[in-house]
């Protein structure tokens, strides 16, 4: 047996000692590098060996935010440090008892990181020790959690940076997966608000009248003619009738529905939008574009799953439909920020897809970023029908910009991804809409943020926003199986690579947005200092040679990686 083989059976010895970065307080500063005992598995946990960490920015933002971090809230983290690191992939080296029918040395998994048990959010590398530690204990809390197990079985072919890196790929996966509710919500409560003396004698419900039905319904201006579908479905005493239309709005309800109908003032519908329950939908039913554009909390469209949708026709019904989260086949699509790690792997999706967008276009303010865009998938756009055309906004004057825009798509884009957490980008992508668009707001806005959208276009074009954040465990899965049948390739995504020391040195990068790509942190590799692949060759030859084209980071190389550590 080679050491490799033993390597990956996990037939080597486990130390008595491993590494782990703890985070103390706020700030680069705060994290240290500690040795510390190996944990052993006790009954019901497995040792896992972690090899391979991806870094991510939600990783600088438990930096920043310390124990104000909403998932490690109130943690003294002097007394009780976390352990970051989400993007994972791991090695069963122990296992506890009751667990020896179930599991075996050398089985590989990755993780699914957003873990709830018993209606708790305990995340890996948040409430849960994560992966930037050599070695990890697996228990009940990620094994037969509220959604089963939260571990996913990776095939012993694939690499351990593309298992690691298929958690961020859930993510972008998970942005084209995301749903969307075309009814009422069943057990919800829903406002009604139409403008009182207006003819709604051609309005309908259309297939809403077919139900679910929500549990309580605040009507306001409607009238009795349009309260039948509501009256059969939650009964009359569950409808409330106020007369004041904005009195409704301030009832103090979390709405899961609330649909205007007709010319309401923009205020109308910024007050309708602050009263959205997680998840609610604001449909407008109006024909005339709203005379302002408004002041819409574009974090609770990431982070809480708001819609903005509406129609112009009589059917109420309408406001309700919409087309699927992914990428229009052979349509036009905008990526915002598209040099970032992120952005990179949104393009290489479009890429890479037969069924792609005919356009693709990338925009960055960095041009060094931006250049490795075309460099990296222009070949894969151009074997599936995509024309990338990378463009940097500030090398034009903002009219020129937007003639480009306009001559790009006149009809507007069909998709937008917005991948830079600036709002002011946020509202000048709903201006180049096209027709049934889809605006995804893929970067992390917290909650709160707002942005002045016009959105006119979600009820006279059929615009829907979408945001999400996060993945499923259906979404990872989807994902790795995706990579282990070739059809993605996250290990083009890699742009550096490290040992377990290098990982202070790695976040300060991520900060700093200092590659275009994902770092992959080997914990196993003590001493690999942080190392773009481009200069491998000066520090490792040989792993080096087993690149891919443009310095691509490969299973090959990988394993002439770990071979090297193993001596």
């Amino acid at each position: 047996m080679s050491a490799i083989e033993d390597y990956r059976a996990a037939r080597l010895p486990v130390p008595q000692k491993m590494l782990a970065w703890h985070l103390t307080g706020t700030g680069l500063e705060s994290l240290h590098l500690a040795e510390v005992p190996t944990p052993k598995p006790g009954a019901g946990e497995l040792l896992c060996r972690i090899d391979a960490a991806g870094l991510c920015f939600s990783d600088i933002k438990i930096l920043t935010l310390g124990s104000e971090h909403p998932r490690i809230a109130g943690r003294d983290l002097k007394k009780d440090p976390v352990v970051m690191g989400h993007e994972v992939a791991l090695t069963v080296v122990g296992i506890g008892e009751g667990l020896e029918a179930s599991h075996h040395l050398g089985d590989r998994f990755v993780v699914q990181a957003d873990i709830f048990y018993q209606g708790q959010g305990l995340a890996f590398g948040y409430a849960l020790p994560g992966a930037l530690e050599q070695y990890v204990l697996i228990g009940k809390e990620i094994l037969q959690g509220d959604e089963g197990s939260y571990i996913i079985p990776v095939e012993p072919t694939t690499g351990d940076a593309e298992a690691a890196l298929s958690e961020p790929w859930a993510c972008v996966e998970r942005s084209y997966r995301a749903g969307h509710r075309s009814t009422l919500k069943p057990g919800g409560t829903a406002m009604v608000v139409a403008l009182a003396g207006d003819d709604y004698s051609g309005l309908t419900w259309g297939k809403l009248a077919e139900g679910p039905w929500p549990a309580k319904a605040v009507v306001a201006g409607l009238p009795d003619s349009l309260l039948g579908p509501l009256t059969r479905g939650v009964g009359e005493a569950s409808i409330e009738k106020v007369a004041c239309q904005n009195c409704a709005l301030g009832t103090g309800y979390q709405y899961d529905d609330i649909i205007l109908i007709g010319d309401h003032a923009p205020e109308t519908v910024e007050a309708a939008g602050k009263a959205l329950a997680k998840g609610g939908i604001l449909c407008q039913v109006r024909g005339t574009p709203l005379p302002r554009k408004v002041e819409v909390d574009v974090g609770r469209i990431h982070y809480d799953d708001t819609h903005y949708v509406g129609t112009s026709g009589n059917d109420l019904s309408q406001g309700y439909v919409s087309r699927e989260s992914d990428i229009k086949p052979g349509g036009k699509a905008w990526y915002i920020g598209a040099g970032g790690p992120m952005g990179q792997m949104h393009v290489q999706r479009a890429a890479e897809d037969p069924n792609g967008p005919a356009l693709a276009l990338c925009t960055d303010v960095d041009d060094d970023r931006l250049a490795t865009v075309p460099a990296r998938y222009n070949d894969a756009a151009k074997a599936n029908g995509t024309d990338l055309v990378p463009l940097n906004p500030t090398k034009l004057e903002p009219a020129a910009f937007e003639a480009k825009l306009d001559g790009l798509a006149p009809e507007g884009f069909d998709d937008i991804v917005c991948l830079a957490p600036v709002p002011a980008l946020i509202s000048g992508a709903m201006d180049h809409m096209g027709q049934s668009g889809v605006l995804n707001i893929f970067a992390g806005l917290a909650r709160g943020t707002m942005a002045t959208l016009d959105l006119s276009p979600t009820f006279l074009k059929g615009v829907r926003m979408i945001g999400t954040s996060g993945s499923a465990i259906s979404d990872l899965e989807f994902t790795l199986r995706k990579t282990e049948r070739c059809e993605l390739s996250p290990n083009r995504s890699v742009a550096a690579i490290g040992g377990m020391n290098a990982a202070h040195r790695g976040l300060e990068a991520v900060k700093g947005g200092e590659f275009a790509g994902k770092i992959v942190v080997y914990p196993q590799i003590a001493d690999l200092p942080l190392t773009p692949l481009e200069e491998l060759k000066n520090v490792l030859p040989e792993v080096a040679a087993k690149l891919g084209p443009l310095d691509t980071w490969t299973k090959e190389a990988e394993i002439a990686l770990i071979e090297q550590s193993l001596g």
